[in-house]
Parts: structure tokens; sequence; C-alpha cells
């Protein structure tokens, strides 16, 4: 299985961008994924995770303006940016993890880039 992750752009300062990470397969669900952004300074950095049930975390730099979601029926992840400053420019990441039975499989995407102008 394949993960794509996209949806990133430039924008200003303050700004919204709706990122997706998509899987290959139509059987891929979720049951975990988590979103990493990878900064010009070069930090790793986990963003926002979500568990199989709703619970959901995020790295305290990003409380209260991003949130993680996912839709089951798209096998789709979300991360919906907001108030973005120029702090949050990276290249973002997503990770998934999907269970049948007593199958884990786990995957991760290739990055799409946030660029946020001042």
């Amino acid at each position: 299985v394949q993960l794509q992750a996209s949806g990133g752009g430039l924008v200003e300062a303050g700004g919204s961008l709706r990122l997706s990470c998509t899987a290959s397969e139509g059987t891929f669900s979720f049951n975990e994924g988590k979103w990493f952004r990878h900064t010009p300074r070069k930090q790793h950095e986990l963003v926002a995770a979500i568990n199989s049930g709703t619970r959901t975390t995020y790295a305290d730099s990003v409380k209260g303006r991003f949130t993680i979601s996912r839709d089951a029926s798209r096998n789709t992840l979300y991360l919906q940016v907001s108030g973005l400053l120029p702090e949050d420019t990276a290249v973002y990441f997503c990770s998934g993890e999907s269970i049948t039975g007593n199958i884990v499989t786990a995957a991760r995407s290739q990055g799409t880039q946030v660029t946020v102008s001042s």
C-alpha cells in the first residue's frame, strides 16, 4: 500500500490549508494516523495523531490551530491547518496503520511542502 500526501502550497501568514493523505488501497482504514513535519532547520516533529477511536493529540506548537481527522469511506487522513505561521513552513508527511484481523499494515507518505510567507 502507498500513501499519497497532498494539499500543500504557498500561503500567507494567517491562512489555511487542508492536507490530505490517501491510501492506494481501499482496505486501508487508518486505525491510527499521524502527521509529521520536517522544517528547514532539519527539525522533525510529530504534529498530530489520531487513534482507532476519536482520540487526537497535538504538538503544543499547533494546538488550537491544526485538526486531524479521517474519512474511512475515502481511505483518507486529513490535517486542517489554520492560523498558519511562518514557522509552520515545512515538508509535511503522513503515516498510518491499518488493522485487518491479525494483519497490521503500516505505511508512510512522501512529503507535501507547506510554505508560509510573512
